[in-house]
Formats: structure tokens, sequence, C-alpha cells
């Protein structure tokens, strides 16, 4: 007999615990549930995920040619990767992830997206910090090429430009992080951003500061706990040519 809810794994984490969780949607005849805690605050849950497809579908649509390089900022239950894959004209994604479980939880294949991302050739898993890669000025993201270009970084970890999971991601939603990551981006590169929170116009503003262009998606979704609406916010910035 299926259990009700299973706890997969339990970990300690430089942010704090994490556990992966499934669980049975008895109101929805079972529908199995995957949920990401840390501490006691969820993180992601596997019914809520139509923002960050879009993130990388909003973000591609934006990019022209083939042959395009891929960064992905945090890992998660794996949508935001997996949408980038769709597009055949991705030739490399890499997945930056700072917590060595998350990673750990793919391989094992104890999420339902772990085969497709682990099996896919174009991709790439980095146990590392996206903030320290995103703010060095020395090199791209890729250490074993440190003068490697990218055409987009699409990045979902904190829940907003302004609500960060841990304070020093703070420094990265300035003129000079921002100015940092634009370095990293091909001329005419894309960086997307998703948020929790309805489109913030400082943060614009910021964007506006750095790149050549922005523009924020609100994307909707039914909420099936509210019965409602509910909606994230994709923000979308071009490099200067």
């Amino acid at each position: 007999m299926a259990l009700d809810f299973e706890e997969l794994d339990y970990q300690e984490t430089s942010l704090g615990t994490i556990s992966l969780r499934r669980r049975a949607d008895l109101r929805r005849e079972g529908e199995i549930i995957y949920e990401v805690k840390l501490g006691d605050e969820f993180l992601m849950s596997s019914l809520f995920t139509t923002a960050e497809i879009q993130l990388a579908r909003l973000g591609l649509a934006a990019l022209e040619g083939t042959g395009l390089d891929i960064v992905v900022g945090g890992l998660g239950l794996g949508y935001t990767a997996v949408a980038a894959l769709e597009h055949t004209s991705v030739r490399s994604l890499m997945v930056i992830e700072v917590m060595g479980p998350v990673i750990d939880w793919h391989r094992r294949g104890l999420v339902p997206l772990g085969k497709e991302l682990t099996s896919d050739p174009r991709c790439t898993f980095v146990h590392a910090d996206f903030f320290e890669l995103a703010s060095s000025s020395v090199g791209g993201f890729d250490h074993a090429a440190q003068t490697r270009l990218v055409h987009a970084v699409l990045l979902d970890i904190d829940h907003s430009p302004s609500h960060w999971l841990a304070p020093g991601n703070s420094a990265f939603y300035t003129v000079p992080g921002l100015r940092s990551l634009a370095d990293k981006l091909h001329p005419s590169g894309i960086f997307g951003l998703w948020s929790n929170d309805p489109p913030d116009a400082e943060f614009t503003r910021l964007l506006d500061a750095v790149f050549r262009s922005s523009q924020s998606h609100i994307v909707t979704f039914p909420n099936r706990y509210s019965g409602g609406e509910s909606s994230n916010t994709i923000y979308l910035a071009r490099k200067s040519r």
C-alpha cells in the first residue's frame, strides 16, 4: 500500500536543514506531490511549477541562433532546467546549486525529473554558490574556461529581489552585482529572474541602469489550495550589443 506521506531525505546544509518530502494528495485521487523545505519554510512544490517553466521558455524565446550556452542558478526540482533543454538550440546547460543534497536527489532519482537531467549530455551540475561565481571579477561561470561567456543566465534561488534565502545574497541585487553578471553574458545576452512577488518598480529601475532594456512578465496559474489564481513575476533584461 502506498504511503500518504514520506520524507525521502533530510540533511544539513550551509543554509540550514533541507528536506525532501513526497505525499499523496487525497483530495486529487492520490496525486503524488514533491515538496522541499528549508527548516520550517517551504521552498518549492511540484504543484506550482508554471512560472519556473516560463522562466526558461521566456528567456530562451528572447534569444536567436543556435549553439546557445545557458546557466541556470538554482536546481530545485529541475523544472527550469528541463524546460531549457527542450530547446534544440541549447548546446550546453550549466546548473549551479549551492546545496549538495539537491544535486544528489537528482542523481539518485529521488525526484521525477532527475533521470531526464542526468541523462542529457548537455546538462552539467555544479555544486557552488551562484552568487559568488556571478560576482567574481575573474572569469566567467566555467572554471575550466575562464573567458567563456554565456547567452543567458536564468536565476531562481531567492524568493524575490528583496527577500533572500541568505542575507549575503542581497549584494547581487545592486548595480555592481548585476554588472558583474552582465560581464559574463554575450552581447545581447539575457538575464532572467523568477520572483514570488509582484513586479517591483525599484528593481526594474535597477535593471535598466545596468542592461539595455528590461521587462517584467506576470505569470498566473491555478492555486489548488485557494481555489483561485496565484501569480509570480519573471524579469527579463537584455545586455547591450
